[in-house]
């Protein structure tokens, strides 16, 4: 039994079940024994790998991304470049390597991350060690100075808490974690129907309610507003509304038991980014996308850039970056369904409504004019 397992069945002892959100926001935040702040979770010797681990290339375009989106800004004096979940700080590394054609853009930011890991933030200052930029590290976004920002979110909304409601006896019922009796987590159902559901159901139909990521995509939405700014957010997960869970744990590359051994393993779960457009709408912004990383990726120019690679590589080099590109934003040789991050991952843009759409949405903004 973990430390924090024991924590959890005290707790449930001594008050009884608890949502599925307070679990996985205490699996993954504990202040002591959460997930997030206690592993290195990211890389070969982690428990996943994100698309800045697998190649250069993605950091690089983001950066340049961002460049361009300070110039659709204005090009303020003074912007603040923020990432949510920075994981090794390869993305923001990369990005700002890339952005080094544009020196005023360098001159004007100052870097913010907003990580709860003290382990990653380690990571994080030996990769932006030595590059002349004021980093902040902050818990959360509301740390962030005010002003203008660009806002990153690479894999960071699907490891927001979510709740489940289950369609049962004619109405929502929430899917609570309890204790069986062999005194193990287990998931079982709230007594009385949640009243508030409108949304009609089939027996044993799910619902995923991602409210964490609602409050904060609306608090981003407020922001970008009233300061100025833009948020990129790339995530598994889907455009249309859908039925179903998609709750996951993933420890050592593997899939596991979400309730065994909490802290221990990666919780998330798809990102809805229906759900997530219809905040920041709702915060007065403009959101663009989703699209898929595949499509993003190639208007930025992934293709071009893997081209320029291969002209020094060697041969094993240019297998590898030729690999990275299958995987990130194409279906070549290295093509794998399981690992086909060029559709299951999308892309949105919030910014404010007078902003032309940023690069990598053109095409979708035409499409809808």
């Amino acid at each position: 039994m973990t430390a924090l397992e024991a924590i959890l069945r005290e707790m449930i002892l001594e008050s009884g079940p608890i949502s599925l959100e307070r679990y996985m926001a205490l699996a993954l935040g504990h202040p002591v024994h959460g997930y997030y702040r206690t592993k290195v979770a990211i890389g070969a010797e982690g428990d996943f790998i994100t698309a800045p681990e697998i190649s250069q290339m993605f950091g690089e375009l983001i950066g340049l991304w961002c460049v361009e989106v300070w110039r659709l800004m204005g090009a303020p004096e003074a912007f603040h470049l923020v990432e949510l979940g920075p994981g090794r700080g390869t993305l923001m590394s990369d990005a700002l390597r890339a952005a080094r054609i544009a020196p005023d853009f360098l001159a004007a930011l100052d870097v913010h991350l907003v990580e709860i890991s003290l382990p990653l933030r380690e990571r994080q200052r030996a990769a932006l060690e030595g590059r002349g930029f004021k980093v902040a590290w902050h818990a959360s976004v509301s740390e962030i100075p005010p002003g203008p920002a660009i806002f990153v979110a690479n894999e960071f909304f699907d490891a927001l808490p979510v709740r489940h409601y289950v369609h049962r006896d004619g109405g929502w019922r929430e899917r609570l974690v309890g204790i069986d009796e062999e005194g193990r987590l287990t998931f079982g159902l709230g007594a009385a129907h949640e009243t508030a559901i409108a949304a009609s159901g089939e027996p044993d139909d799910i619902l995923e309610v991602g409210v964490a990521a609602l409050r904060l995509m609306t608090q981003l939405g407020v922001r970008i507003v009233t300061q100025g700014g833009a948020l990129l957010a790339i995530d598994y997960g889907y455009g249309e509304p859908a039925r179903g869970e998609t709750l996951q744990a993933v420890r050592a590359h593997q899939f596991v038991d979400p309730l065994a051994d909490p802290g221990e393993a990666d919780l998330t779960t798809h990102v809805n980014f229906t759900a997530l457009a219809r905040a920041a709408k709702g915060a007065g912004a403009a959101v663009h996308g989703p699209v898929p990383q595949g499509q993003f990726l190639t208007r930025l120019g992934i293709f071009e850039r893997a081209a320029i690679l291969e002209r020094g590589a060697t041969p094993e080099q240019a297998a590898a970056i030729n690999k990275a590109l299958d995987r990130l934003a194409g279906e070549g040789p290295g093509f794998d369904v399981a690992t086909d991050m060029a559709r299951l991952f999308k892309v949105i843009a919030v910014t404010q409504r007078e902003f032309d759409a940023p690069p990598g949405f053109e095409e979708a903004a035409r499409e809808r004019a």
